[in-house]
């Protein structure tokens, strides 16, 4: 069972030669190996995970060179349930993106771009949730950066290179502090493994063990976009095509917050950061769900809450007990489900209607019950409605701090329950403006275009010829309609600069791989019982460490 652990980061990797090779023919067939490779990452990831509850740690040392001079890959209970929730993502958004028309629109492109940046991208994370060790957790996040370049801008838009270099730029600053700090992990320890760090790391004076935690920290908190780290996120999110988008926001920010719990667990137990960490979650859910509050454009909303509810697994982590840990976790997982949910939702409305601007949206419940049911359903997920999954994480949470009894815990239970309460109004503000409001005259109508890189550029020209500024009448370049679109407000635009033309009748496949994703975030709730025991597992797992340091060293 250990030689099937390399597997979800090299099939992605070698199926991406073979695209690369093709290049843009063969579309059914690129459409095929994509879905082919995806699903048995998904099958590996259950095995993997499975294994692991059963027998421990797996782990492999690439090419038979042990610790600290090879490449060790290692699945526990952590690792694999994390590859197997995100490989079911990650094949839900491939099956959506398909049926948005997003791959079969590489005809002009000199290579195939979106099917191996987003396999390049698969493997990323799937390297990034196996690592066992910092140099490789470091490429796996490097790996991530290249890929979701390639995706934040493909288009060609100006909006989305303005929000691509801002990410790649923050995202190349982390990696520096990241590489700075594994150069001094590995000056004071002499390796950078996993298990060899955890023994090591305790011999280690301990001012210098705190700058190393807080070093690693800041890294992972600007890659999960907590508070004050994440001012990046809202702009650069929102402006890319729906699938990805949702696969951004469900996806990479856990990373980070995986790496976290990680490194916290095994690397640095006990409570030097605690109290930081706790203020950082508090200001995650209050700055994040007071945003969210504020904001009128769907897609933008969804971003505010992202911060909001990371605060939340940076609570359980900041506790550092068995159920705080388990309910994080599960947090975890139910936010990588709901969250991308509600961003693919995001992507059907703004392919119905032209737009996500919540002041030009009404009559959906009507006029698309379907379309409706898929987005409350998440909407109250996230907001934590009893007995959904969100509730079951937040409650979880919230009685570890409790149980706790601290004056920082005991803040971070209030701040909890009051984000939360935030989150369902948010939820009920969406609601009641884009579903249960009747429309608003001069919504769009079936047939419109949205932006393209050739509107953008048009757009780019007229406001040179305006000295640099917008008409009286606010009007934007390239919405496609000739209204007035608000400030703020996030226009589409198709890949490789081809336009979008909104359709009353949305595509199946996008409806199916949405209607899945809500019954995926459902289970979590039919299935509370059995995760919450896997968590509570894998919980005690990793703060005990012996496990896995035993599974590494073999001793």
């Amino acid at each position: 069972m250990n030689a099937l652990v390399p597997l979800p980061v090299l099939l992605p990797l070698c199926v991406t030669g073979l695209k690369l090779a093709i290049g843009p023919r063969l579309h059914r067939f690129q459409r095929f190996i994509s879905l082919a490779v995806l699903g048995a990452v998904l099958v590996l990831s259950v095995l993997l995970m499975v294994a692991a509850d059963r027998h421990g740690p797996l782990s492999v040392h690439l090419g038979d060179f042990a610790p600290p001079v090879g490449i060790t890959l290692v699945a526990d209970r952590l690792s694999g349930l994390m590859l197997t929730v995100s490989s079911a993502v990650t094949l839900l958004v491939l099956v959506y993106s398909l049926g948005q028309g997003m791959a079969d629109r590489d005809d002009h492109a000199p290579v195939g771009v979106f099917h191996p940046a987003y396999l390049i991208l698969v493997a990323g994370v799937s390297c990034t949730f196996l690592a066992g060790d910092l140099v490789n957790l470091y490429v796996g996040f490097e790996i991530m950066l290249v890929a979701s370049f390639v995706l934040l801008t493909i288009g060609g838009t100006a909006t989305r290179i303005r929000a691509g270099s801002t990410y790649v730029i923050i995202s190349l600053f982390s990696s520096v502090l990241f590489l700075v700090a594994i150069a001094m992990t590995y000056a004071v320890a002499g390796t950078v493994n996993f298990a060899q760090l955890a023994q090591r790391l305790q011999e280690v004076p301990l001012g210098v063990r705190t700058l190393l935690e807080a070093m690693l920290l800041t890294v992972f908190a600007i890659k999960a976009a907590v508070f004050p780290l994440a001012a990046w996120l809202p702009d650069s999110y929102p402006t890319a095509p729906a699938p990805v988008t949702a696969v951004f926001a469900g996806l990479l920010t856990k990373v980070g917050v995986y790496s976290m719990l990680r490194t916290q667990t095994l690397l640095f137990p006990g409570h030097r950061l605690g109290d930081l960490l706790m203020l950082a979650a508090l200001a995650s859910m209050a700055v994040g769900i007071l945003g969210a509050v504020a904001q009128t454009d769907l897609k933008r909303v969804l971003s505010f809450t992202l911060i909001s509810h990371i605060g939340y697994m940076v609570f359980g982590i900041a506790l550092a007990g068995r159920g705080s840990i388990s309910g994080a976790i599960v947090y975890v997982a139910h936010h990588i489900t709901v969250q991308t949910t509600l961003f693919l939702v995001a992507g059907l409305i703004e392919r119905r209607d032209g737009t996500t601007e919540l002041t030009r949206l009404g009559g959906l419940a009507k006029a698309a019950p379907l379309l409706a049911v898929l987005f409350f359903v998440p909407a109250m997920n996230l907001a934590g409605i009893p007995p959904l999954s969100g509730f079951i994480g937040k409650l979880g949470l919230m009685r570890a701090g409790v149980a706790d009894g601290g004056a920082w815990a005991w803040a971070l239970v209030a701040g909890s329950a009051a984000t939360s309460l935030l989150t369902l109004y948010v939820m009920a503000k969406v609601w009641n403006l884009a579903f249960w409001r009747d429309a608003p005259p001069g919504a769009e109508e079936e047939g419109v275009v949205l932006e393209s890189a050739e509107d953008d550029e048009e757009g780019d020209d007229e406001e040179e010829e305006n000295e640099g500024g917008a008409s009286d009448e606010g009007e934007a370049a390239g919405a496609g309609s000739g209204l007035p679109v608000p400030a703020g407000a996030v226009v589409a635009a198709g890949f490789l600069g081809q336009s979008i033309t909104t359709t009353k009748r949305l595509p199946w496949p996008m409806l199916a791989a949405t209607g899945v994703a809500v019954a995926l975030g459902l289970s979590y709730t039919v299935l509370g019982g059995p995760l919450t025991t896997f968590t509570q597992a894998a919980a005690t797992e990793l703060l005990a460490r012996t496990p896995y340091i035993e599974a590494v060293l073999g001793r």
